[in-house]
């Protein structure tokens, strides 16, 4: 399962790289979305693509809480144990 889920983080910086149009080797998991230039509309992007993409619902109280690709992995990891 470690591993699925490796890939699953590198597909997430994938997408957060794209959406936020930087080079996923700039982006760093513990550093704050804001501090990479990510804002808000740019995290809700995210949310959308990672719910279409595994297929899961990231309930709306908990989107102010991906401020980080950790909080990310975090979140969705609990998500795909449900």
């Amino acid at each position: 399962m470690a591993t699925d889920f490796a890939k699953i983080q590198e597909e997430i910086k994938q997408i957060t790289a794209e959406i936020a149009e930087v080079d996923a080797i700039e982006l760093k998991d513990d550093v704050e979305f804001a501090e990479m230039g990510i804002d808000s509309m740019m995290a809700l992007e995210i949310a959308a693509a990672i719910e279409k993409k595994y297929k899961v619902v990231i309930p709306e109280e908990d989107i102010p809480t991906l401020r980080s690709l950790q909080n990310v992995y975090q979140l969705l990891e609990t998500l795909l144990k449900k």
